[in-house]
């Protein structure tokens, strides 16, 4: 009977700590949905700022947002899906490699604003405060995330894959181009997935390097200028302007990015789980 009581008690505690969890989550979901979507309409996903007309749109911070997740992720997937290649495949000396995993996972674990601070000394001193810099220093700090699990999911090919390559007269590089890339895909897409919502969501380190401007201006221009990405709009428009209406409407419209890019991970993983079954 004290077992089957100790038991239930557990269960009970378990349900309950997981039904917190839960409702903590839908609360602050449904609380920023219900006080920005309101306020999100057409005119400010479509227009700049103007203090003229006494508008507020945030069509250029949205366009800095892919300008700068674009610029990121060009730099970020070769660098981190590179190293894992070789760090997994080519790498002989164990104690380095060991070395550098114990180094990424340390530089995982940084806070950004000290991302933000070197970006600011490194890049933004040789640049200028511009797009480039916050692309260069946000590279920098997902670049453990993407050769963490680039190099956990090469880790998941198993060896017989290589072996049966190998007896086929494959070389190096052709087993890894061939078998083993298309076979652990679905591990790098949902880990470059998941990078792009880290993107999304940050805001310190574009605090020292991206600035605040609020201009719309082409790819090639901004990156060259200071631009203000929405989470870093959001900061300016609650914290200097006082205007906690535009900031909801863009915390409803991040947090349904986040939803969404999430979900695309999960679905990314699920397709590829099929495929591989197939």
């Amino acid at each position: 009977m004290r077992r089957k009581a100790y038991k239930f008690g557990m269960k009970a505690l378990m349900l309950l700590c997981a039904g917190l969890v839960c409702a903590l989550a839908l609360f602050l979901i449904g609380y920023v949905l219900v006080q920005g979507l309101p306020n999100v309409t057409w005119e400010m996903l479509s227009t700049g700022k103007s203090y003229l007309r006494q508008t507020t749109g945030i069509l250029p911070d949205i366009l800095n947002t892919v300008y700068i997740v674009l610029a990121t992720l060009m730099v970020v997937i070769p660098l981190g899906v590179g190293a894992a290649i070789y760090l997994t495949e080519y790498a002989e000396n164990k104690r380095l490699v060991s070395a550098i995993e114990y180094t990424a996972e340390t530089l995982s674990g940084i806070p950004s604003i000290i991302y933000g601070l070197v970006g600011m000394m490194v890049f933004a001193n040789t640049l200028g405060s511009c797009l480039l810099a916050g692309a260069l220093t946000l590279a920098v700090m997902n670049l453990p995330t993407i050769l963490r699990t680039t190099q956990e999911s090469l880790k998941t090919i198993p060896d017989a894959w290589r072996e049966g390559a190998y007896g086929l007269g494959a070389g190096k590089w052709r087993c890894i181009r061939t078998i083993i890339l298309p076979g652990c895909v679905d591990g790098i897409l949902t880990g470059c997935i998941l990078s792009v919502g880290r993107i999304l969501g940050e805001s310190a380190a574009l605090l020292y390097t991206a600035g605040f401007a609020h201009v719309v201006n082409n790819i090639f221009t901004a990156m060259r200028t200071s631009g203000a990405t929405l989470t870093v709009a959001l900061y300016v428009y609650a914290k200097e302007d006082g205007n906690f209406e535009v900031a909801f409407a863009i915390a409803a419209i991040l947090m349904l990015l986040t939803l969404l890019i999430n979900l695309t991970a999960t679905l990314v993983g699920v397709l590829f789980e099929k495929r591989r079954k197939l």
